[in-house]
Order: structure tokens, then sequence, then C-alpha cells
């Protein structure tokens, strides 16, 4: 698969940048816990910079490597299958925001105190998450734009400031469901 690409794992581990197929669109990738990468991110997609990135990130445990701690509600929320933590086919992909107060982590999460993360249906994408850690994953696309459904829309919108374009055919899916889970366990639909 297109996932287990020894350098994508490469370029993403060292720092770099890479368009490729996510578990929705063509997203431009990067180290989430690497500031330079992130900010490269927004400079190439000359994205608001104070909107947050979803976040892809491998099983639920990456959360703590976020300062995130869920409550006994948010968990049991979870576990009611809202997470597609068992890579359940056919299901449909869902970002969710969770609180994250750290003001370490303020050049992922803008000011908002929140990040928004999903765990990939795809085995092989959660596996290739595992090696690389957390990825942000904005669309392929110029802010405003519609999204690279290819790797040559992709290149026309990055040309050569992608570090690898990683090629999955045409792909003209849609972004993920995006909800918050509140401390209490009650859910905010944010995008359909």
């Amino acid at each position: 698969m297109l996932w287990d690409d020894k350098n994508l794992i490469k370029v993403l581990q060292e720092g770099g940048v890479a368009v490729m197929p996510t578990d929705t669109i063509y997203g431009i990738v990067g180290k989430a816990q690497n500031l330079a990468t992130v900010e490269h991110i927004y400079a190439l997609r000359q994205r608001s910079p104070n909107k947050p990135c979803i976040i892809l990130i491998g099983n639920i445990n990456e959360l703590e490597k976020f300062s995130i701690s869920l409550s006994e509600q948010q968990q049991s929320k979870l576990k009611e299958n809202l997470f597609a933590l068992s890579g359940v086919e056919g299901s449909e992909p869902l970002s969710i925001i969770l609180d994250c107060p750290d003001d370490s982590f303020s050049f992922l999460h803008r000011g908002t105190n929140t990040l928004a993360f999903r765990i990939p249906i795809n085995e092989d994408l959660r596996k290739l998450l595992l090696q690389t850690g957390p990825l942000v994953a904005p669309s392929a696309n110029i802010e405003g734009m519609p999204p690279a459904q290819n790797i040559e829309e992709a290149k026309k919108y990055f040309g050569n400031e992608i570090g690898l374009y990683v090629d999955g055919g045409n792909i003209s899916g849609k972004a993920s469901k995006v909800i918050k889970l509140n401390k209490d366990g009650t859910v905010t639909i944010v995008r359909e």
C-alpha cells in the first residue's frame, strides 16, 4: 500500500512536508509536534493563522502527546464508537475536537485551546501514523480554493515546495465530519 513507502516515512520523520492521500481527501501533511513544519504548512496553504488543523493519530494513546486527559464521560462516549477506534470499514470519517489548555501547543491550537483529532479507519494509514507520529493534515489546496483531487492539481498549488508527493490516483472524497466532545460527554456537531 502507498502508506508504507520508506521515503514517505523518512520525509515525515525528518520534519518534511508531503502531499498524500489521507482517509478522506489529499492532505498536505507534516509532523504535528514540529513547530517549523506546522508553520511551513500554514505558509504553503496561505491558511488563516487562527484556524487549527485536524491532527491524524494512530491510536487513542497518542492524545497523551498533547497533554490531553479525557474525563470519564468522554472516555465512555468514545467507547460508544464515536471514534472509529476499531477501524470499522464503512463508518464515516470523524474528527473530534477536545480541550487542549496546554500553551506549549498554541502553535497547533491557535488560541482556541482545542485540538481536533482523527483516527483513520484505514489500518495501513494508522500504521504509518504510529511510525511517523501524529500528523497535521489540512486538505491539499490554497485556502479558499477547491481541494486537490489528484497529484497534478496539488502540484499546481504547491509546485516544488513540497518534499514528496504520493500519488493515490483521483480522490473526490469529502472532508470528515467534525464534532466537539465536551468534558461532560455531550457532543456538539461542528461540521456535518
